[in-house]
Order: C-alpha cells, then sequence, then structure tokens
C-alpha cells in the first residue's frame, strides 16, 4: 500500500494539481484585494458611497448599522453584500483562467503547427527507393 501510494505522488499530474492548487490559494488573495481595494471602492463611490460588504438584512435581533457589529451583537443576518463580492471575485477568476487557458492553448497550437512531424521509416525508405529507380 505504502509502494502504491508512493507512486501515485510521485505521478507528475498530482504534482501539477499540487502546484496549481498553491498558485491558486496565492491568485485568491491578490484577486480578494483586487476586488475589495480597487474594484468595490470606486463602483461604491459611484453607487453614493455605498460598501457592498455591509449590506445586510437582519432576520432576527437587532440592527447596528454595520454589518460586523449587527453580527457581534448576537444578530441573524443575511449578508448579500458579501455575496456580491464574491459572485464579482469568482468572476475575475473565471476570466483569469480563461484568459490563462486560451494562451496556453495557442502557445500549444503554435507549437504543434512550427514542428511537423518527421516521416516514418518506412516512408523515408520508399523515398530511398524512388531517387534510386530515378537514376
Amino acid at each position: 500500500m505504502f509502494k502504491e501510494f508512493k507512486e501515485f505522488i510521485a505521478r507528475g499530474s498530482v504534482i501539477d494539481l499540487a502546484v496549481g492548487i498553491i498558485i491558486g490559494a496565492a491568485f485568491t488573495a491578490i484577486v480578494n484585494s483586487l476586488v475589495n481595494d480597487v474594484l468595490m471602492p470606486p463602483l461604491g463611490l459611484l453607487l453614493g458611497g455605498i460598501d457592498f460588504s455591509n449590506f445586510f438584512i437582519t432576520l432576527k435581533g437587532e440592527s447596528h448599522g454595520t454589518l460586523k457589529a449587527t453580527q457581534e451583537a448576537g444578530a441573524v443576518v443575511i449578508a448579500y453584500g458579501q455575496f456580491l463580492n464574491a459572485i464579482i471575485k469568482f468572476l475575475i477568476v473565471a476570466l483569469a483562467v480563461f484568459i490563462l487557458v486560451k494562451q496556453v492553448n495557442r502557445f500549444m497550437r503554435k507549437k504543434e503547427e512550427a514542428a511537423p512531424p518527421a516521416p516514418s521509416a518506412e516512408v523515408q525508405l520508399l523515398g530511398e527507393i524512388r531517387d534510386l529507380l530515378k537514376k
């Protein structure tokens, strides 16, 4: 069982997946900062100084103005502003992954087109026979 596990871990696809997860976690921090610190403040300003992260509905308990204060008071809330932020983050990540995959596919096609496959040994042999017959 240990040997099989070792072979499984040593496969390139598993290592690639692990690298992808680590890069994805780092990329998530960048996207969070992009949404929270760069995109949402101007969008909130355009909408009259509104902060999406503080959009919430109080189901039970008192509302205290901000989501954090209301939650700390023990109220039950639906934080739909946080959900809107999550949707925006998802769309940014999806767009980035789409662009990345599109560029990788374009690179792979160019690589395939640039290097035509070499003729097989049989084709080469037939070509040599043809050349000898011409002589």
